[in-house]
């Protein structure tokens, strides 16, 4: 399994592998399903406040999923939020898991960040279960937190700090 930075290289494949994941996705996240979309999720990654990569396969290089660390804090904080997603044609593979370790390991290694949150909708149970899998911690419950397909939804909040 491999992590590299998400690229406008990456835009059609990623754009396919999102709109056959649609219901896959829904209701618990939004990712790109057009060319516009994707241009403008790649844009919010500037390294400063926030990144973004794509989980590989080593041996074929296809993309599996996508990670990203968003709303970096510097100072006292040292603090990001992850976002996910699993492409349904992978789901169930472990894949996640290992590119979240991934991703982990550079935020704490690379970033020097010292915390990591995920904010995660209380019926979402795999995304959950590899939370917990992770060691990340709950810490609280945020009614109407998130705007998604223009519904406000609840959220669990759960983190991670550095080892």
């Amino acid at each position: 399994m491999g992590l590299r930075r998400v690229s406008a290289a990456d835009r059609d494949a990623f754009v396919e592998l999102a709109g056959q994941s649609e219901s896959f996705f829904r209701p618990w996240i939004l990712a790109p399903k057009t060319a516009d979309e994707f241009d403008g999720y790649l844009r919010r990654f500037d390294r400063v406040a926030a990144d973004g990569f794509v989980i590989c396969l080593l041996s074929t290089g296809a993309m599996v999923g996508f990670v990203n660390i968003n709303e970096i804090v510097r100072g006292p904080y040292l603090r990001g939020v992850i976002g996910y997603g699993t492409f349904a044609s992978s789901a169930g593979r472990g894949y996640m898991t290992e590119g979240l370790r991934l991703l982990l390991d550079y935020a704490f290694t690379d970033l020097d960040l010292h915390r990591i949150e995920a904010d995660i909708q209380p019926a979402n149970h795999r995304s959950l279960n590899l939370v917990k899998r992770l060691q990340f911690r709950k810490e609280g419950y945020s009614p109407n937190f998130i705007k998604i397909n223009g519904r406000w939804m609840d959220h669990e909040r759960w983190a991670r700090t550095a080892p």
